[in-house]
């Protein structure tokens, strides 16, 4: 009995962990317009996520931005978490830029808009 009860126990828990995966609410955009040839910052905004296992990454042609920074992984009251990261980049007709949210297993592409 002690045995059945133990492993019911343990099924509850793993099962409430699990159940806890909020996928995050991304937002691209840049600091100041959209303007071709004019330097600008990209920032990336992920929100209301959890667990708190996230990998960001800002590239430009497939390529990883060099100089972007990250803000510290913070929280709400909710246990959800939220995290911002940019970096400097000057737009350019024809060169995408995203931002790629990895997030329990799955990876998202975000693309910014200069049009935004």
């Amino acid at each position: 009995m002690k045995v059945l009860m133990c492993a019911a126990v343990l099924l509850a828990v793993c099962w409430a962990v699990e159940s806890k995966h909020t996928p995050p609410t991304v937002k691209v955009y840049s600091h100041g317009p959209g303007e071709f040839g004019k330097d600008n910052i990209f920032i990336c905004h992920v929100s209301d996520f959890h667990p708190p296992d996230i990998s960001i990454q800002l590239l430009e042609d497939k390529v990883e931005l060099p100089t972007s920074t990250q803000t510290d992984l913070a929280f709400n009251a909710d246990w959800h978490f939220h995290l911002t990261r940019s970096a400097p980049f000057t737009p350019k007709e024809g060169v995408q830029v995203l931002c790629r949210v990895t997030h329990g297993g799955k990876v998202t592409n975000y693309a910014w808009d200069p049009n935004m």
